[in-house]
């Protein structure tokens, strides 16, 4: 069985608690939010290149990279000051980071700020129970398109779609909502309700690694103050269509339909603060109160391995065989538990295979006595060579690097 492996905790630590850590999509770095701070740690070496000061007046809450910022990397802040802070690396100096605009409008400090596939539209979120979507109209010039304000609680987490522009919020309120632009106007698509308490936080499933003959696009996972992680999909036959109308004052929740396809095991004992979807092993990480690092992962079941293990259902296979319905075809498992099709010979009538959740890896008291804040899969130099890692940061101040093996 796999297990979860210390590799290195970045050093120095933060001075305070380590509230959440990006990792650059194309550059061995990491940013962590912490006091009044970004700072900049490298992934091939463990310690601090940059500590980003001057923008924020209060404690550093979220930050994100702007996918496509290779070449002059940009990352967004967002802070108890409730203001938004965009930041680019000055390229003379590569320690240094330019504070390039701050956003303001939130009443609040921001939970947590995103941006989308595209990299022109940046969603931030806050206590004051809003949702703001700002779009980068030129050179350090962003203007605000969207203000949604129908959460009835603080808002704790946004996440946008990995293609679309389609975005997810989090709650207090208990709910999840789904937001897109109809019609020149961003409004709620669909709510999706099961959690019984705080949402902490969403994460997109990786367009890599989707399970075989998946229809709906990539799904979405949320963990709760009610120790569950659910994840959702959009249920089948459904295109996305604009409305034809122009929306009224009182927006639209359903042009959507969602529903939950699965919960992981409940394996944590108090809340679940972050859930990480990995793009390379496709597995799914947690943290939260309890100081555990769990890792679960999906695996398909065939109708055959359920008829294996029920002889009742072998007896009435037979009875299905003589009356001239179609066999069990061969399949082989994959090193991922799943099932290769490649090297299946199911008929076009197979029955289909069911999917589910297990846990495969566990860490407890990872932090010490200290609750974990933060999740994120990234990839780092380790022993000489490129490997997936679990990025973990928690209320001790600590950032910590993990693998699974």
């Amino acid at each position: 069985m796999p297990a979860i492996v210390p590799v290195a905790t970045l050093k120095p630590p933060c001075v305070a608690r380590a509230w959440l850590s990006s990792p650059h999509p194309d550059l061995p770095i990491v940013a962590t939010a912490t006091t009044n701070t970004l700072r900049i740690y490298s992934l091939t070496s463990f310690t601090l290149l940059s500590t980003v000061t001057g923008g924020h007046k209060r404690s550093v809450r979220s930050c994100a990279w702007k996918p496509g910022s290779k070449e002059v990397p940009v990352i967004a802040s967002g802070g108890f000051d409730a203001t938004v802070g965009i930041w680019s690396q000055d390229q003379d100096d590569k320690e240094d980071w330019r504070f390039a605009i701050v956003l303001e409008g939130h009443d609040s400090e921001v939970k947590s700020v995103a941006w989308s596939a595209g990299g022109n539209l940046l969603a931030t979120c806050s206590r004051d129970k809003s949702v703001w979507i700002w779009e980068e109209v030129g050179e350090d010039d962003f203007e605000t398109v969207a203000v949604l304000k129908e959460h009835e609680g603080d808002v704790k987490c946004v996440a946008w779609h990995p293609e679309e522009e389609l975005l997810a919020s989090a709650s207090y309120d208990d709910d999840i909502r789904l937001w897109r632009e109809e019609v020149d106007d961003w409004g709620c698509v669909s709510i999706l309700r099961g959690h019984i308490s705080t949402v902490w936080a969403v994460e997109w499933e990786p367009m890599q690694g989707m399970r075989d003959n998946q229809t709906g696009g990539p799904r979405l996972a949320s963990c709760s103050d009610d120790g569950t992680i659910r994840v959702w999909k959009k249920k089948e036959g459904q295109e996305h269509r604009q409305q034809q109308s122009p929306l009224s004052i009182i927006r639209s929740t359903g042009g959507e339909e969602w529903e939950e396809d699965s919960q992981l095991p409940k394996w944590h004992s108090r809340a679940i603060y972050s859930v990480a979807w990995s793009k390379a092993s496709h597995r799914v990480a947690s943290v939260g109160a309890d100081g555990k690092i769990i890792v679960y992962e999906e695996y398909a079941e065939s109708a055959d391995d359920q008829r294996a293990s029920n002889p009742v259902n072998d007896h009435q296979l037979g009875n299905q065989m003589q009356n001239g319905a179609d066999g069990p075809g061969v399949v082989e498992e994959t090193d991922r538990g799943g099932i290769d099709t490649s090297k299946s010979t199911v008929t076009e009538k197979s029955e289909p295979r069911t999917w589910h959740w297990q846990v495969v890896a566990e860490y407890e008291c990872a932090h010490g006595v200290s609750e974990i804040n933060h999740v994120a899969w990234s990839t780092a130099k380790v022993d000489g060579s490129w490997q997936e890692v679990i990025i973990s940061s928690g209320d001790d101040g600590e950032v910590k690097i993990w693998k699974v093996s």
